[in-house]
């Protein structure tokens, strides 16, 4: 016969295993020569879907440790910012800045970073999404809205990782600061 590769049936589930036997007797008569090899489409489909939601579940676990090692990062440099700036913030509290003032001029120039940092991500994010969703025959279409609350997200998670140090700092007691001067 030579041309047949595969054949597709649509079955009711009511005696399967009669069925394929029925199947394969027939398939006998018709390509004796290759052996009865049968799947059902839907376990199949489920076995490329449970791949993407371990693959979902892996981006999740390493874009969460992702996160937490930045705000680590950010945590060691905003502590590093406010030790070299110790004498400045208690020159400032001396002169009557607010723990407001101080808290604002400790994380403006981090938080400028992140948004910096943000502008980058987001066209890339969006080509890497662009990208993944093509290998899909049905695609979802996603808004601008996603890239916007992940950058709100990112420079809120970035405002608290860095203001932990910065009020601290700014609450410190400026005669120790200024005491060695």
């Amino acid at each position: 016969m030579g041309g047949l590769d595969k054949l597709v049936i649509r079955v009711r589930v009511e005696n399967m295993t009669g069925l394929i036997a029925q199947l394969k007797e027939m398939w006998k008569t018709i390509d004796p020569d290759h052996p009865f090899d049968y799947f059902f489409l839907d376990d199949f489909f489920d076995a490329q879907y449970r791949s993407e939601e371990r693959l979902s579940a892996i981006m999740a676990w390493f874009g969460g440790l992702a996160v937490a090692i930045a705000c680590l990062g950010l945590l060691g440099l905003s502590s590093f910012m406010a030790e070299q700036r110790t004498k400045e913030i208690g020159i400032r509290k001396v002169l009557g800045a607010s723990i407001v003032d101080m808290v604002a001029m400790l994380s403006n120039e981090l938080l400028a970073l992140v948004g910096a940092a943000v502008l980058i991500a987001w066209p890339i994010g969006y080509i890497a999404m662009r990208f993944w969703l093509q290998n899909f025959a049905y695609r979802t279409g996603f808004s601008p809205w996603i890239f916007l609350c992940s950058g709100i997200a990112t420079m809120i998670i970035a405002f608290l990782t860095v203001s932990f140090h910065a009020i601290k700092a700014a609450s410190a007691d400026p005669v120790e600061s200024l005491r060695y001067e």
